[in-house]
Formats: structure tokens, C-alpha cells, sequence
């Protein structure tokens, strides 16, 4: 197992010791770890093996023959179709570690995931990945100033977008909110309420993959003097380290669908802990007849860690715990 993460974002990439997920695509691999056996999500990402502020990434061999590998993302609510950074980890770990034979400068890396085929264009020097470009799935906006009564705030408008898995994009100023480390908090208090209410009030299903459905996560987008910051937020109650790569692509194209880019315009995209992601705006295309943006994402992974997890026979707890001290209080959100 390696540790690695992307622009802070922990990924942890499980390479070893996993039997396949029954399955003839990724998609049906998603379905069978969200809908018939949700235990080995469990024991990777619940304590004591895992913890919040993280993702683990299960690796598997392409179900398409365009593709070089697979992999789904565990997060705390359930498992996932696609991830930037995500991506970003995999990449690298798949590369610095010899899996996938590495190419100076740059090896081009096809990743077969539920969301479509997405490509990773290493940069590489001196056996290491210095930075990965990903060509993103065809991201859309679903639906813009949609306002949902939140318990305990009021009204929040926000933007639906698909990047990769379905946005609902927040700007804090609304709710008096900043997006800075001081202010992680509330934003996920915020950010999780509006997930809840959302759930009650919209369904949203890709047009072209019914799998893909539901809002997975609230996203506040804002501008300051230094450009754009967002801050993905995850259920049951965390912040993203990173920028976002999918929430970047939804951004992307809800500018789109308000005029404010168009293709070739690239733009630096900060966290809420100062790291960044670059943001390119490659092309359009149609999804189902919808106007829809081709992005790119492109940021740095680092390898910080190697090592195994097992199980006790004797162990109480194989599949893990979770407590909202530290992991939120979102549980109506996990599926």
C-alpha cells in the first residue's frame, strides 16, 4: 500500500493483497462495493486503518483494452467514480514505483475509471513523476441558482455541475463565510447542512451513464485577490486539502454556461491551504445535446509512505469505527 497525496490531499493507493471486485466494467465494480458488499470500504477507510482526511484508491487491471489501469476511490460515505487528485496520487504511485514503466519526460498513463476513460500525462525526470495533467471527463452544468431552504441557515443558492461525480457549488459570501484553514469548520457545518437538504430536494442522473447519480458533494467556489479558491466539502465532515479536480471541472463549466471562459483560457485554482491546481478549458463537446466542457487538471503528487494493514482474528472492530468527534456529523449522508 503507498501513501501518497495530491497538493495535500491524502490518496492512499492499495496495490497489493485486494482480489478483484466482481465486475465487468468499473462501473459495475462501483455498483458492487456501493450496493451488494460495502466491507472492504469499511475496513480501508474506518479507524483504526484509516481516518478522515483521506481517500483510498483500490487499483485493478483496465476492463477496457484503451486503457493502461482501473481504480475507484473509498471515501467515508461510500465508494466513488472519479477523483483529480485522486488520479493524481494513483499516477504517481503507479509510476515511482515501477508499476507502470516509466518514460522520460513524460509518460502518458490511460485510467479506466466508472466515469470514462481519463488520461494522465506525467511529467517525469530522474525517476520521479514531477506533475501529472489529466484530461477530465466531459463535464456539464446541470442546472444553476437553485436555492434550497438549509435547517438552521435559510435559503443557499447554488450551482449543479457534473466534473466527474455531480457538484453542488456554494459561493460562502452568502452565508458570511470565507474559505480559509480558520473558517474549516463552518464551512463543513454549512457545507453538510446544504448536502442534506439537496438530498431531500434534487435528484440529478448523467445522461449518458445512469450509474452516476446524486449530488456527492457541496463545493464553495469563491475569487479573492489572488484568483479563484475553492474548498470541496466530503461527507460525513471534512474539508478537501486539495483543490479538486472534479469540483474544478464542475467549475469550469458552470463559468462556461455564465460566459466567463472560453477555450484555451487556463487559470490557477487554490485550496483552502494555499496549493494549487492548474486548470485548462481544452474544448467543448455535447452530453446527451448538453454543452459541455473537456478540462484539464494539472498538479503534483508525492509519495510519503509505504505499508501494510491486516486484521486481528481476535480484533472486535474488523471493519472499522467512526465517531463525530473528528469525522463529522453528516452520518444521514453515508450510504
Amino acid at each position: 500500500m503507498v501513501e501518497a497525496h495530491a497538493e495535500g490531499e491524502v490518496g492512499r493507493v492499495v496495490t497489493g493483497g485486494v482480489l478483484d471486485i466482481p465486475g465487468a466494467t468499473m462501473m459495475e465494480k462501483l455498483a458492487y462495493l456501493n450496493e451488494t458488499d460495502d466491507s472492504l470500504r469499511r475496513f480501508l477507510v474506518f479507524e483504526p486503518r484509516g481516518y478522515p482526511a483521506m481517500s483510498t484508491n483500490l487499483v485493478f487491471p483496465p476492463t477496457r483494452p484503451d486503457a493502461d489501469a482501473g481504480f475507484i476511490v473509498l471515501q467515508g460515505d461510500r465508494a466513488h467514480a472519479m477523483s483529480g487528485s485522486n488520479s493524481i496520487c494513483v499516477t504517481t504511485a503507479l509510476l515511482e514505483t515501477g508499476a507502470i514503466k516509466m518514460k522520460e519526460p513524460e509518460t502518458v498513463v490511460r485510467l479506466d475509471t466508472a466515469a470514462g476513460l481519463v488520461t494522465a500525462t506525467a511529467t517525469c525526470r530522474d525517476g520521479k513523476c514531477e506533475r501529472v495533467r489529466l484530461a477530465m471527463n466531459p463535464s456539464y452544468a446541470h442546472d444553476l441558482d437553485v436555492t434550497v431552504d438549509v435547517d438552521g441557515i435559510g435559503k443557499v443558492k447554488v450551482d449543479i455541475a457534473f466534473g466527474g461525480i455531480f457538484y453542488a457549488l456554494i459561493d460562502p459570501k452568502q452565508l458570511g463565510l470565507k474559505i480559509n484553514p480558520d473558517s474549516a469548520r463552518a464551512l463543513v457545518q454549512a457545507g453538510i447542512a446544504t448536502h442534506r437538504a439537496l438530498n431531500k430536494k434534487v435528484k440529478v442522473v448523467h445522461p449518458e451513464n445512469p450509474g452516476l447519480n446524486g449530488i456527492a458533494y457541496t463545493m464553495f467556489v469563491d475569487r479573492d485577490e489572488k484568483g479563484l479558491i475553492g474548498s470541496t466539502v466530503l461527507p460525513p465532515g471534512r474539508l478537501d486539502r486539495s483543490p479538486c479536480g472534479t469540483g474544478n471541472s464542475a467549475r469550469l463549466a458552470v463559468r462556461h454556461a455564465r460566459g466567463e471562459v472560453k477555450p484555451g483560457d487556463r487559470v490557477v485554482a487554490r485550496s483552502v491551504i494555499g496549493s494549487t491546481f492548474e486548470v485548462g478549458f481544452l474544448g467543448t463537446t455535447k452530453v446527451a445535446g448538453r454543452e459541455a466542457v473537456l478540462p484539464e487538471i494539472s498538479g503534483r503528487g508525492w509519495i510519503h509512505g509505504i505499508h501494510q494493514v491486516g486484521v486481528d482474528p481476535s480484533d472486535p472492530y474488523p471493519q472499522g469505527y467512526l465517531l463525530a468527534d473528528i469525522w463529522g456529523d453528516g452520518f444521514d449522508l453515508l450510504k
